[in-house]
């Protein structure tokens, strides 16, 4: 049974000869303050958000957000002793799990650590120097070291809450130098903190869906850093273009962070996508998603232009599993994660085996997704026999 305590946590590397290398300290190290003091002479890119947003929509915006989160934090405290009582009342027959008291420690965590965000916002904001340090490279140095920071309480802490633990493995050269532009599965709340935590040694621009704007930490500091917040699903070359932006011009230790699918995978989802293409008669399409199991297929077009925009980075593709229970805020509820297991794999394709022509590269970016499908295959059967022998072992 899980325990408030989290899991022990196995974080691993793997050579071509299976070789380990213990404690793969890049993976978790912590972002400190003497980082801070090592100042960066390369050149701060502005924001693609910053140039097209109004400051108006912006500030707009963040009157509604700020105000409201810093409320619902705030009556979180306030009332979470008397809504730990009725949860451990509804939690009586399965005390030990707790699954609903977890829940409502967690969503006091996460306001909290909220909270903590817009105050670290507003001290970067200051130590910069204010309206006159915007931009500069001390500003997006602090910026940084506040969203690794807040990244990595958010799962490490969180998972604690949840009693999950972690499994790491990373093919030999996957921390190598940079470039590097990062494809990773999405497939629950969750795992987009994944790269920032994992792949900390990297300075990352993400790919972000738009609404993600509506989070006071991310569209603050998130719209400090180069990132891109962008409508799914439109097929703008405008969009397509934000997102090229990011990859242009990065150094050895920069890389930029996409979800290919383009949406959180759902069986219900995959299942509509089907029906959608099977509708419009769009056959190799349709064989294509009818032949992934447990992701979408991915979307060429920002995938593409990276590839054009970044031609000398390599490829990190980032699979995880075990994260898929938790869709939705009712997931977690029900305790759907409670004493899981995260099985997190990265590996790096070398630039030099990612074909040069589009329509090679189309291909190169199917057989990638199909090998995630399988990793994901793998793995998901490996835990349900797991938890069949143990269920066995119990009895």
């Amino acid at each position: 049974m899980a325990t408030l305590s989290a899991h022990h946590d196995t974080v691993k590397t793997r050579s071509a000869h299976t070789s380990r290398v213990g404690a793969s300290r890049r993976l978790s190290r912590a972002v400190d303050a003497a980082a801070l003091d090592d100042e960066r002479d390369t050149p701060v890119l502005p924001t693609p958000w910053e140039r097209e947003e109004s400051l108006g929509a912006r500030w707009l915006r963040r009157a509604v957000t700020v105000p409201a989160y810093l409320a619902a934090a705030l009556l979180a405290i306030v009332l979470l002793p008397a809504v730990v009582v009725v949860t451990l009342v509804l939690d009586a027959r399965e005390l030990r799990r707790a699954p609903r008291t977890r829940f409502v420690v967690g969503v006091t965590f996460i306001l909290l650590c909220e909270t903590a965000g817009l105050g670290g916002a507003l001290l970067n904001w200051t130590l910069a120097g204010g309206p006159f340090g915007s931009g500069s490279a001390r500003a997006h140095q602090l910026d940084r070291a506040l969203q690794r920071w807040w990244a990595s309480v958010l799962l490490h802490r969180g998972r604690r809450i949840l009693g999950l633990g972690l499994n790491v493995a990373a093919a030999e050269g996957v921390l190598d130098d940079g470039p590097i532009l990062v494809l990773a599965r999405h497939a629950s709340l969750v795992d987009s903190l994944l790269p920032c935590v994992l792949l900390d040694s990297f300075r990352l621009r993400y790919v972000l869906k738009r609404e993600l704007l509506w989070e006071p930490c991310l569209d603050i500091v998130g719209t400090r850093l180069p990132n891109a917040f962008v409508r799914r699903g439109v097929g703008d070359p405008g969009e397509i273009a934000r997102v090229a932006a990011l990859a242009r011009g990065l150094e050895r230790d920069e890389g930029v962070v996409l979800f290919p699918e383009g949406t959180r995978f759902t069986p219900e989802r995959r299942q509509h996508l089907i029906d959608r293409l099977d509708a419009r008669g769009e056959a190799p399409r349709l064989h294509e998603a009818g032949s992934l199991r447990h992701v979408l297929p991915p979307r060429r077009g920002g995938v593409l232009a990276l590839l054009e925009a970044a031609p000398t980075a390599d490829v990190v593709i980032l699979a995880h599993t075990g994260l898929e229970d938790a869709a939705r805020l009712s997931d977690l509820w029900r305790g759907s994660l409670l004493g899981g297991t995260i099985d997190v794999e990265l590996w790096r394709v070398p630039r030099a085996k990612i074909p040069a022509d589009a329509a090679g590269r189309e291909a190169w970016l199917q057989d990638c997704w199909r090998r995630v499908d399988q990793w994901v295959d793998a793995h998901r059967g490996a835990a349900r026999r797991g938890t069949e022998n143990s269920d066995t072992s119990a009895q």
